[in-house]
């Protein structure tokens, strides 16, 4: 199986979003083996992720909004946001990644999870906890790993794993690379000389620094980027 998958889901040092990226491939791949059977990828968007999977079939699945373009994504069928179009008890796996943000009815989708699962499915989720406000005005929420754990169980699930991407150390530098390219490639842009200068300063300096510090000194997740964990359905 390839494990390819597009640069922008898999950046490298001179990109802003390095480290929540790489955290993220990193997570997904290292729980891509407990998915199994039929998998629903809920709001896939461009299904990034679909290379580290294996399983005998892949749907995905996502709501046409405003919150971005769907145009040359891979999506198999739109949904309502109310109502997911398949039978009881259809899928054996559930892929989320990046999506939960963006839902404001969450505990209705949840339910809706739980009608087109079977017993033990598992279910892959990711959202960020650290992220700038993004495909506005359809950025709803961040979640602590305490809420992710009480709006599952309420709703018929059971989180058996759970994995934060980043720490105090790489969500600064993190955080510096995205203000830089919110902020400051916008005017440094506009000249060719000054967008390397750009990458070399506000990217790979930042994304470097954080590595070597992230070495150095005492590790602290209290502060990190981005939940991934999985559930069950009990």
């Amino acid at each position: 199986m390839s494990t390819t998958i597009s640069k922008d889901f898999a950046p490298g040092l001179m990109q802003h979003n390095y480290f929540t990226r790489k955290g993220l491939k990193e997570g997904i791949e290292f729980f891509a083996g407990r998915m199994k059977g039929r998998m629903l990828d809920f709001g896939c968007g461009a299904k990034p992720y679909r290379s580290l999977f294996t399983v005998d079939e892949y749907i995905g699945i996502d709501y046409e909004n405003e919150g971005h373009s769907h145009k040359n994504e891979q999506i198999d069928v739109f949904y309502d946001g109310k109502h997911i179009p398949f039978p009881d008890e259809h899928f054996d796996a559930v892929l989320c990644t990046e999506v939960i943000e963006h839902v404001f009815n969450l505990e209705e989708v949840l339910k809706e999870l739980n009608r087109v699962t079977r017993r033990d499915a598992k279910l892959l989720f990711t959202c960020p906890f650290v992220w700038n406000e993004h495909e506005v005005p359809y950025d709803f929420a961040r979640y602590t790993r305490f809420a992710i754990e009480s709006l599952f169980e309420r709703n018929g699930f059971e989180i058996v794993e759970f994995r934060k991407s980043g720490n105090f150390i790489t969500t600064i530098g993190q955080m510096v690379c995205l203000y830089a390219q919110e902020s400051i490639y916008p005017v440094m842009k506009k000249i060719a000389p000054l967008r390397w200068l750009y990458k070399i300063l506000f990217m790979l300096g930042p994304n470097v620094s954080a590595l070597v510090l992230n070495k150095l000194l005492p590790a602290n997740q209290s502060l990190y980027l981005n939940n991934i964990f999985v559930a069950r359905k009990k």
